[in-house]
């Protein structure tokens, strides 16, 4: 039996204060990684101690972290900080009007959770159902994610941008009963008809019982008797107090989607204990997070981002954190520094493509502010480039905050490789170095693990980490297919790098199907098969080229069938567009798309994708190996269909 009982929380770590303590920390997370774990696991209150830290079967690809242990996600969050510190700011919304903020408080979190808990219970919910959420960014969203928790349900995020096709997906793949979504989402000048989505999407589906609807805006909408139920009149109509279901270390959390290279959507399944103690420890030593912070992080809660560093990360450690509702160009570019200095936040972690959309609104906007109290500036979703480096440091930062440029995914839980802030020497464009306990290796296509400095080949991970993903929900063939697979026994993060003579790493980007658009992974197969769905459309393909804001844009070659009459190439492309926003979401709508006379296939029809990722970045010549081609001409063709056009697409 381990004792916890007096545990600490998170932020009463040592943290390493120069990079020799990093590095004998480092060392130590490696050699004795179960001794390691266990004080992480001091950091949680636990209901029953684990009686073992890690359990691995590497065949069965199965890992278990602090068996034994019960413990409750939500009470980690919540009840432990409300008891000892009430008044403490625990949420501050930033609405989408300017200006505008709501606090609440450890204690008024305990009673909106424990209310939407009880609405929960009465709707049937039990431990181990799934709850579908498809929410704007409003406190009702955190309450339904900490609700589930608390009752030992499993919550399943839905981003709001997403169709009533995709969501419709994700709803039967989670088996989920019960759903919850707001009657509009303003977002900017927009307001979305989630609503009307969420009805669209589960059209005819008999398992959606219940439809719990958050009352964001005065809008009215559609409610079916029976099945549909304002939220603030169901939470009316309970007490704040809901007893928490301790559940076991390896329950599941949540499960939360992501794009493969497949097409159909992985539905990737965190555990309780293992996340929390990741989730935390991360936003604690990233951070360098303190008691008295406001950590702002910008990410939708739709994606792991939200999960871990706005929602779990943050209030596990007690961080008071801020939940954005607005874009951050809304109602201008000066927005998130407004933010930063009306909160006095610490901390502020967003994505490269943000900055870049920032950088071109022009520096006199930073002028309107002081952003004096940042402390940390934080980069996910995808590597940032040197120049755009420089400015969040020298611009933002005053040339004072430390940067972190962090890489990991939502199968990781949290942050993989990133600088300690203040100990860490950075390199504008790398993530530097490895967070404790993981040990990386780079491999080439044979398999075979490449040593040294100023290499590049295949990152892999090659021990498990307790934030890891379990398994992927319903699919663990699949699971293990997709991520152990290419090189056995090691977790293959489907991502290229390098590493130079001084042991940083530097991301290069993926190596399979999956594009990183704005910091969101979307599989080329999924924007493919919702094109392929239009009668025009005979075959199509789809890659990434540069984009200036987002950093990978979205390219797509379609090949018409013969007897298609095309009137209007506008109107066509138009109308495509239309098909993949409607089957998949806004997000994924192709930046261009060219009408093609063929596509370049191998003899034996697989498609050179790397000669339609030349020719996207304009690109003519110097494809490489080139002899499979089927059909050599069919190059020149697209070249001159693509390139030879004076106006794009």
């Amino acid at each position: 039996m381990i004792d916890l009982s007096s545990s600490p929380l998170a932020l009463g770590n040592p943290r390493a204060r120069s990079m020799d303590e990093y590095r004998e920390s480092y060392r130590q997370s490696l050699a004795e990684p179960e001794r390691f774990w266990r004080e992480q696991a001091r950091t949680l209150s636990w209901f029953h101690d684990p009686y073992s830290i890690l359990d691995v079967d590497v065949e069965e690809v199965d890992f278990s972290w602090f068996t034994g242990g019960r413990l409750n996600a939500a009470f980690n969050c919540v009840d432990r900080h409300a008891a000892v510190h009430p008044g403490k700011p625990a949420l501050i919304w930033a609405k989408n009007e300017p200006g505008e903020y709501k606090t609440f408080t450890f204690r008024d979190l305990k009673h909106h959770v424990g209310r939407v808990a009880n609405v929960l219970k009465a709707h049937g919910v039990r431990k181990g159902d799934r709850v579908c959420l498809y929410m704007p960014m409003i406190p009702e969203t955190v309450f339904a994610m900490l609700a589930c928790a608390r009752i030992g349900a499993v919550h399943s995020v839905v981003f709001a941008g997403f169709s009533a096709e995709a969501l419709r997906e994700r709803i039967l793949d989670a088996g989920c009963e019960v759903l919850v979504t707001a009657n509009e989402a303003p977002r900017g000048p927009k307001k979305v008809a989630l609503k009307a989505i969420a009805d669209a999407a589960i059209e005819g589906l008999s398992q959606i019982r219940s439809v719990l609807v958050a009352r964001r805006t005065d809008a009215s909408v559609p409610m079916r008797a029976g099945r549909d139920f304002w939220l603030d009149d169901e939470t009316a109509k309970h007490r704040s107090t809901c007893p928490v279901e301790w559940v076991a270390s390896e329950d599941p959390l949540f499960v939360l989607y992501t794009s493969g290279s497949t097409g159909k959507p992985k539905g990737v399944l965190h555990t309780t204990a293992g996340y929390l103690v990741y989730a935390s420890m991360t936003h604690a030593h990233a951070f360098d997070a303190r008691p008295d912070d406001v950590h702002f992080c910008t990410a939708d809660i739709g994606w792991i981002t939200g999960h871990s560093y706005v929602v779990y990360g943050p209030l596990v450690n007690g961080v008071t954190t801020v939940l954005l509702e607005a874009t951050p160009n809304y109602p201008d570019a000066g927005r998130l520094w407004e933010i930063t200095d009306a909160l006095g936040a610490a901390t502020l972690y967003t994505a490269p493509t943000a900055l870049r959309a920032l950088i071109a609104a022009g520096d006199e906007v930073l002028e309107r502010s002081s952003r004096k109290t940042l402390r940390v500036l934080g980069s996910a979703g995808e590597p940032i480039s040197p120049e755009v480096w420089t400015w969040f440091h020298e611009k933002v930062g005053h040339g004072k905050a430390s940067v972190v440029d962090t890489w990991w995914q939502t199968e990781t839980g949290g942050v993989m490789i990133t600088p300690l802030p203040g100990v860490t020497p950075c390199k504008a464009g790398s993530a530097t170095l490895p967070f404790y306990g993981i040990d990386l290796a780079l491999l080439d296509d044979e398999g075979h693990v490449i040593h040294g400095g100023e290499v590049s080949g295949n990152l892999c991970v090659t021990r498990p980490w307790p934030g890891q993903a379990r398994t992927l929900y319903g699919n663990h063939r699949r699971f293990r297919e997709t991520y152990f697979n290419r090189f056995p026994s090691l977790y293959f993060t489907g991502d290229g790098c390098r590493r130079d003579d001084d042991g940083y790493y530097w991301i290069t980007g993926r190596v399979d199907d999956v594009l990183n658009v704005s910091g969101h992974r979307l599989g080329t197969a999924e924007v493919e098969s919702a094109l392929s769905r239009h009668d025009a459309v005979a075959e199509s393909a789809v890659v990434g080229f540069p984009h200036p804001i987002k950093g990978t844009g979205i390219f797509a070659y379609v090949v018409l069938r013969p007897d298609t009459p095309v009137e209007s190439a506008e109107q066509l492309i138009g109308a495509l567009k239309e098909q993949v926003r409607h089957m998949i979401g806004p997000i994924a709508t192709p930046d261009r798309i060219h009408m093609v006379p063929g596509l370049p296939k191998t003899r034996s029809g697989k498609i050179m994708r790397r000669i339609l990722r030349g020719i996207a970045a304009g690109q003519r010549e110097g494809f490489g190996d080139t002899s499979t081609l089927a059909e050599p001409a069919i190059v020149e063709s697209i070249i001159t269909t693509v390139l030879g056009e004076e106006r794009a697409a």
